[in-house]
């Protein structure tokens, strides 16, 4: 590699998101001159707590708290622009300076309100017909993704083109509106609304838009160091998480490449965030799932101490287990360089830990999650009993002084699932973390 390129880190949630990619990333940030978005849409949410002061974003990069850090959403995002708008607006507000260090693709596909209202209806049919619901966040994510696949999607590039825009909201609309009238029971979308929103919009967006494959190309080659920060978690990835019961995007490393522009030889460091335990929002198979809003029990723990309550949505988190089997599987799809253990400080107090190690399924032992949700389904988890801590890990930043079964438990986790720990945080705090291994070294 030359020697005047830089070194570009990508991160990725290995379970089913939630596992605290922001403050990571955030943190990462102090080594990178560059943060890029490269999946998802507003239904992601990343918190950040800096000196005690939480912040939630949901379409900006993380790294948009470090001074003098150019922030990136790639082509494989899908755009709310209002949405994106009102986040940068909150960011003002608080004193980040946003627009001239903000960079959106022109190639990102618009999410428009008749993709908002197509997802609504959509599960709320399900829900009439006593069918299982997807869980989606109802923001038009999934619909947006199926019109860029069926190559009628509205771009970014197209706000600069007003009548172009016209010409294809008229046909998306043409189409949409029949579904939605005529199959969905739902009300239509109006042309004219829709389309003088958008224009009024793009007067904010446009300047902001840029050809981001072309400048992360070049700002690698001037030396920059890139991190490349997913959304959600690969277990929700459309390709290998848990069918159907994912979101609409592939979650995974190799999407940092083609969801920003860049060459996959230019990925230099996997770094997987994993929780100590296991979360999952919305519906889906669940091996390790726990029993969690029982008081008392370990899973109301997690709950409780973990304040699992969705950044986006609200929703509560479903809470479980550590389940080293499905980190395999994610460890296998995104090729993990390290992990980082996210939470090991809402663990403290519990007695005894359950470490998934493997399953049991229709009457085999594997030790890989199966792919596709009915198999996940009749997973029945084999566990391995580790002794818990009483003593608080909030805060520590050292790993010689966690406590000692506290040590023994992110060991095993390595041991098990073949991937090294290289950082461990210890609260949602940016300066509470455990570096072990500094992802941007060579």
């Amino acid at each position: 590699m030359n020697m005047k390129q830089g070194r570009n880190v990508v991160v990725v949630g290995t379970q089913w998101g939630d596992e605290g990619k922001g403050k990571l990333v955030d943190w990462l940030t102090e080594s990178a001159q560059g943060v890029v978005r490269f999946q998802g849409g507003h239904n992601a949410g990343h918190t950040l707590v800096i000196n005690g002061v939480k912040t939630a974003l949901h379409l900006i990069p993380s790294g948009i708290m470090r001074a003098g850090v150019k922030c990136y959403i790639g082509n494989g995002v899908v755009l709310s622009v209002p949405k994106l708008l009102e986040e940068i607006a909150g960011l003002e507000k608080a004193g980040v300076e946003v627009r001239s260090r903000l960079r959106v693709s022109e190639a990102c596909p618009l999410i428009l309100p008749y993709h908002v209202a197509l997802d609504v209806a959509r599960e709320a049919a399900k829900e009439k017909a006593g069918t299982a619901k997807i869980g989606t966040t109802g923001r038009g994510i999934g619909p947006a993704y199926e019109d860029k696949v069926a190559r009628r999607a509205i771009r970014v590039q197209d706000l600069k083109y007003p009548e172009r825009f016209a010409t294809k909201l008229r046909e998306n609309l043409a189409l949409h509106n029949h579904v939605l009238v005529n199959f969905l029971g739902a009300a239509p979308v109006d042309f004219d609304a829709t389309y003088n929103e958008a224009m009024e919009y793009a007067k904010a967006l446009l300047p902001m838009v840029a050809d981001v494959s072309r400048e992360l190309n070049d700002a690698h080659k001037a030396g920059a160091n890139l991190l490349f920060e997913g959304a959600q978690g690969t277990l929700l990835d459309v390709d290998h998480g848990t069918y159907p019961f994912v979101t609409s995007s592939n979650c995974v490393a190799g999407n940092a490449a083609a969801g920003s522009g860049v060459g996959p030889g230019m990925l230099h460091y996997i770094l997987g965030i994993t929780k100590a335990y296991c979360t999952r929002v919305g519906g889906g198979p669940f091996p390790t799932e726990l029993e969690w809003e029982k008081e008392g029990t370990p899973g109301y723990h997690m709950s409780t101490v973990g304040a699992e309550k969705g950044v986006t949505t609200g929703r509560s988190r479903r809470c479980g287990w550590f389940d080293a089997a499905l980190l395999k599987r994610s460890a296998q799809v995104n090729g993990l360089s390290g992990m980082c253990i996210t939470k090991l400080d809402v663990l403290d107090g519990l007695k005894e830990l359950m470490l998934c190690t493997g399953y049991e399924l229709d009457g085999e032992t594997i030790d890989i999650l199966p792919m596709g949700a009915d198999e996940i389904a009749r997973c029945k988890p084999i566990y391995e009993v580790i002794p818990g801590w009483t003593e608080s890990t909030v805060g520590v930043t050292q790993l010689d002084k966690l406590p000692l079964n506290a040590r023994k438990y992110l060991e095993r986790i390595a041991e098990v699932t073949g991937v090294p720990v290289h950082m461990v945080s210890t609260s949602p705090d940016r300066d509470h973390t455990i570096l072990l291994h500094n992802p941007f070294a060579a």
